[in-house]
């Protein structure tokens, strides 16, 4: 279980993260969902732990996020972080060379089922390549948490169902995948939970199925229209 407690993080006088409370569970992909500026990148950075927060603290199977517990933890930011000058290959030795849990077999087996059968440089990938590279690489990691960061941005169609169904494939009981996108209709039926975040603070979470019960069996794209249009009561699950 990951485990946030009145997670706070300011920055310049402004709370980006404002007293967030979560609890998520193992087995489940869950749709981390709001506008711009709501706090999603930055509840992230601070789960994975590449920023501290100014107050409150998060708990990954009952221990607090150290140096530790990160080892277990995979994020994928939204930016390209590979070298333009590498290859496939040489992000396959990159990640080997820093990570222990990462399954190079793997990754080109996830490539195969997106396929990706590159062999030129990341300056020369497209925006679907560069996504479905960065996809790969995070997911070819045994890692108990995976943070996915609008993995779905910039991409077509079809290579948004090529990421969507890799991401859905490599789900399983021991595993908590978060996923952040603005294209709530792609993570529709792929969720088994969801997350809506605004200003900062947590004003839904839990099973998708449960929230659509108790809000007239809304979907998720008629809530988060509801919730960020201003129109929502308020209730929280």
């Amino acid at each position: 279980m990951l485990k946030c407690e009145n997670l706070v993080k300011v920055y310049s006088g402004c709370r980006a993260v404002d007293g967030l409370n979560l609890e998520l569970d193992a087995g489940r992909i869950y749709a981390l969902l709001g506008p711009n500026g709501s706090g999603k990148s930055t509840f992230m950075k601070m789960v994975v732990g590449l920023i501290k927060p100014t107050e409150g603290k998060i708990y990954l199977d009952g221990e607090e996020i150290s140096d530790k517990t990160r080892a277990r933890i995979t994020y994928m930011p939204t930016e390209n972080y590979f070298y333009n000058y590498m290859r496939i290959k040489d992000t396959a030795s990159f990640y080997k060379d820093f990570y222990n849990d990462f399954d190079e077999d793997r990754m080109y087996g996830l490539l195969d089922r997106m396929e990706l059968h590159f062999d030129g440089k990341v300056r020369n990938m497209s925006t679907g390549m560069l996504a479905k590279l960065k996809v790969a690489v995070a997911m070819a990691r045994n890692s108990r948490v995976i943070l996915l960061d609008e993995p779905l941005n910039g991409i077509d169609i079809i290579a948004r169902e090529h990421v969507m169904n890799t991401i859905t494939g490599y789900n399983n009981e021991d595993k908590i995948i978060i996923v952040s996108s603005h294209l709530v209709d792609e993570l529709e039926h792929a969720a088994g939970g969801a997350v809506f975040i605004k200003d900062g603070r947590v004003v839904m979470a839990g099973n998708t199925e449960d929230i659509r019960s108790y809000n007239d069996n809304k979907s998720l794209v008629d809530l988060y229209k509801e919730i960020y249009g201003g129109m929502y009561n308020g209730q929280t699950y």
